[in-house]
This record gives C-alpha cells, structure tokens and sequence, in this order.
C-alpha cells in the first residue's frame, strides 16, 4: 500500500510519500481500505517531536488518527461486513491514518452514512469526537451559560461552537478578521480579533472555558472564569496545566474511541444542529504542504488528505 511515514522526527521534509507493507489483522480489527484521513495539530507535533516529548516507538512510522473508508476485511466475529462503508478514529496510542490501508477494532468505529462523503466524514471523526466529549461530557455546559471558546475557525473549537449553540449557551469566540463571517455563520454570538484585542480585557465572569490555543492563552484564560466555572484544555499537553485559582475547576478532556460517541456526533449532523467544518483537501503525496499549513495554526476548518 502507499502512506505517508517518518524515518524520524523533524520538519515537514521528513515526511516519506512511498510503499509500506499492508496491515495484518490480529484478533479483533477490521482492515479498511482509506478513502481520507484527516490532518489533525497532534500529527505534525508527533512528526516534529513536541508531543509531549514522545517519541514513536519503531520507524518507519505511519501517522494519521481518523479517516474514512470501506471495510476490506475482518475477522473473528466483527459486527461490519466487508463492503461496509466506516469511519473513525483509531483507538488511543495508535496512528497510521496516512494510509491506503488501517487495522482497527470494529467497535470503535461507526458506519458512515450515504449522506456524508468520505472527506466530510474524516473532517467530523476526531473533531466531533473530541467537541462532543469535550463540551457535553467533560464542561457539561448548560442552556443560558455563557462559555469562551478559543480559536473558533479551527476544526475541533468550530465543531465546539455549534455544539454550544444547541445546547443553548452564549458562544464568545476568538479568531482573526478573515474568519469572523465564518464564525458568526456557526452561531458565535461575539467574536474577539486576537491580533488587536488582549480578551482579558473584554471578557469577564464567563461560565466556561474550553481552550484550543495553547501556550500562554492558556494560562490567561483563568482570569476571565466566574468563581465556580469551569475550564478545560486540550492544547496544553495531556495535563492541564496548574490553576493559580482553587476556586474554578480545570478540566483535561479523555476522548476515548468508541461507536456510540461517533453516532451521537452522526446525530447532531443529521438533526442540522453542527455541520460539516470547511474543509480542504491534498491527495496524500502532497502532505509536506498540509503540513505546514496546519503547523501555522491559522487554518479555517479541517486539512484532509484524500487516500483514493
């Protein structure tokens, strides 16, 4: 098959377009042919060496965590059958997306409807996932509550923000110029320009926060919290990082893999409540390109790579 690995870790040169063995089934996966795979900021900090410090345990190293396609094989009792068209995202500590080919558990993966193309599948696995877990089971926002959400345009935080809006809570949102209009037709209810405007400023006694930025927004986002709120973080490693306050409660979503979370994600989509981010896409021999786009974090919407 053809995938996109790393012989170790570096820049975007490093990523190897070229021939890897098929995957062999062990007890439990499914083999699914990959139609797309999403670009996610957790690939390029692994191939650069800033994921935590973590290093791949073997090279050559195939990355990629959610995709779309169709089962191709299985084995021992899985409950989809060959021809099934799938999507997901594969199980924690696993990757090997960037590929024409995956091995995967059956029970962590849903069936894709006709309705949804495979790039717009693989643009909704991980960012649902982790939007859903995150807003609704983690912050456990409530109708009427007022929730700040960083970097509105990007893939997870704009799934976050329509989430937010259909539960009912007030969506205070930041972003640069160019992405306000997309923003505001998500349902931002007020959208902060992060380039001009310090939000410490502006924004005060918020409910909620869910941070998607990282670095040192995320140790300012503590002071816009009402005593009691909550705030949860998934770009600042996999600790939260220490609350200078013990009267806020801080949060480190787990986004497990499992079928129900990705039908419930498939439910919202098809009750009109979220929709499908911006999406755009590389074939899958041009992923130095996606890469550096998504290592600028300025992107609007998903990067995914089209496998077939």
């Amino acid at each position: 098959m053809k995938a996109l690995y790393i012989e170790r870790q570096g820049g975007p040169e490093v990523l190897i377009y070229g021939d890897m063995p098929d995957p062999t089934p062990k007890r439990g996966p499914v083999v699914v042919d990959v139609y797309a795979a999403s670009v996610n900021a957790a690939d390029w900090k692994v191939r650069a060496g800033g994921y935590d410090g973590g290093s791949p345990n073997a090279y050559p190293y195939i990355l990629g965590r959610d995709f779309s396609g169709i089962v191709a094989e299985t084995r021992y009792g899985a409950d989809l059958s060959e021809g099934e068209e799938v999507f997901g995202v594969l199980d924690v500590g696993q990757e090997g997306a960037y590929a024409e080919k995956v091995a995967v558990k059956a029970s962590i993966i849903a069936r894709k409807p006709v309705w949804l193309t495979h790039v717009e599948a693989a643009a909704i696995a991980l960012t649902g996932l982790t939007a859903k877990i995150s807003i609704e089971d983690t912050i456990q926002l409530k109708s009427g509550e007022t929730i700040l959400i960083h970097g509105g345009a990007g893939g997870v935080a704009s799934m976050a923000i329509q989430m937010a809006k259909h539960i009912g809570a007030k969506v205070i949102t930041t972003a640069s110029p160019s992405n306000h209009g997309y923003l505001r037709g998500l349902g931002a209810d007020e959208i902060i320009d992060y380039n001009t405007i310090d939000f410490t400023t502006v924004v005060s006694g918020v409910d909620a926060v869910f941070e998607t930025a990282g670095e040192d927004v995320a140790h300012r986002s503590f002071q816009v919290l009402r005593p009691g709120g909550r705030i949860a973080f998934i770009a600042s490693g996999a600790t939260a990082p220490p609350s200078p306050r013990d009267d806020v409660t801080v949060l480190r979503p787990a986004v497990g893999r499992d079928r129900p979370h990705l039908e419930r994600v498939l439910d919202l989509l098809a009750g009109r409540a979220i929709k499908v981010p911006k999406t755009t896409v590389y074939p899958l021999s041009e992923a130095v390109a996606a890469h550096r786009v998504s290592e600028t974090r300025h992107l609007k919407g998903k990067l995914v790579f089209q496998a077939r």
